[in-house]
Formats: C-alpha cells, structure tokens, sequence
C-alpha cells in the first residue's frame, strides 16, 4: 500500500500541495482529478522524488520513500508514466523495454508478459519509438513502466489525444493489472473513463486532497465533477 500523508512541496519559493493526504491500495485504481494548477502532477513527482517533500512522508509498505533521490523510488516497485510519455525516441521498442527491465534486473519472462499486453509492440519491436504513432507510444511508455513489475503504477493523464480505440485498451490492461493486485494512481480528466475503472476517486483542490468518493454510484451528474474538474 502507497501511503502519502500531510505532504507539503513545490518549486522553489512556490508551495503546490499543502498537506496532502492519499492512500493507493493494492488491487485498486484511485484516480486523482482536480482542475489544471491543482497540484496532480507535482503530487505524482513528489512521489517519484522529482520534487522533494518539504514536509510529511511517503510511504510503500511501510518502507520510506520520501528523501530518497529519483533514480532510486522505481527500485521499490513504482512504475511511473508521465505526461507526454518521455520515451528514448532514438531508441527502438526494444531497446526502451530493455531499459524498463534493467531498472529492477527482470528477465525475459517479464518482457514476454509485457508484450502479452501489448502484442502491436512486439510487431514494432525493431522500430524507432519516435515513429511509432501517438497510441502506440503510449503503449510503449505503460509498458516500460511495467516491465519492472511494480506494486504501484502512476500514470498522467494517459488517455490524452488518444482515438477511442486505445482509450479502451488502456483501461484492459489497468482492469487487468487490478486483477494482479496492482494498486494504480491515475490522474485523469475524462469522467467516462474514470467511471469505468476507478475503485475510488480523490479531488485534488489548491495542492490538497480536498474529498474522497468510493465509486459506487458516481455518475457523471455527481456534484464534485463540477465543482473540482468543472465538468
């Protein structure tokens, strides 16, 4: 389990989340929504240790990740997916997996599963990443982030731009790492695909989780859509 509590941080002298509060259980999607500048970003680099915790911690399994630096957070298990996808454009598909897999030493059988996932990837695996269409680079980036097999997977915004084609295999494979008791935060915008697949949703409000709602019987006519995403 992904413990955030009472987290302060930002940028500089700018304060983005103020005490900010969060839970992401295994076998579980929490999306984060909140409108643009209210801190869902900065919350997912601030787990990352992009962004240093100013104040509070950050935990998985009880095991500290706050003050850790950056390259070390995806050692402990977090698969982190950014906005804009971030691949290796001058590498192939295979050699962007291949990085995927030497962060936590897996081996081929995880890159088998992966490409179970995805199996367009494995027609492309020779290609260039920077040729690869918008829906398959956000393939490549989920798939990466999988290949290190993480307890906890932190996508942003990962249906963005995207045809409602790969909006549907995107929210497959979140359904079916759920299964595999994966706990998963996705910042997301679209209500439709939010309904579909999250346990719980959490709206982030001027750098704080201001209310969190179980998905039971949200609807897209729910108050909160409107009065924290404006929807």
């Amino acid at each position: 389990m992904l413990e955030l509590k009472a987290i302060n941080a930002g940028y500089g002298n700018v304060q983005v989340l103020r005490n900010l509060s969060l839970t992401a259980k295994p076998g579980q999607v929490t999306c984060v929504m909140g409108r643009n500048g209210a801190g869902k970003t900065t919350m997912l680099r601030t787990i990352m240790g992009q962004v240093q915790a100013q104040a509070g911690s950050i935990t998985l399994n009880n095991t500290p990740l706050h003050g850790l630096p950056a390259h070390e957070v995806p050692r402990h298990g977090i698969g982190y997916v950014p906005q804009g996808r971030r691949l290796f454009g001058e590498l192939t598909v295979a050699q962007n997996i291949e990085i995927g897999l030497m962060t936590r030493h897996k081996t081929a059988k995880t890159r088998d599963y992966v490409l179970s996932l995805f199996p367009r990837l494995r027609e492309r695996l020779a290609q260039r990443s920077s040729t690869l269409s918008g829906g398959e680079q956000q393939m490549l980036a989920i798939a990466r982030a999988l290949c290190l097999e993480p307890a906890v997977l932190l996508l942003d915004e990962p249906t963005e731009g995207l045809q409602p084609s790969m909006i549907t295999l995107i929210r497959e494979t979140l359904l079916t790492l759920k299964a595999t008791g994966v706990a998963t935060i996705l910042v997301e915008q679209r209500v439709d695909a939010v309904l579909s697949m999250a346990n719980q949703i959490a709206f982030v409000s001027n750098g704080t989780v201001a209310e969190t709602l179980e998905n039971t019987n949200l609807t897209p006519a729910t108050p909160q859509f409107q009065t924290y995403v404006g929807i």
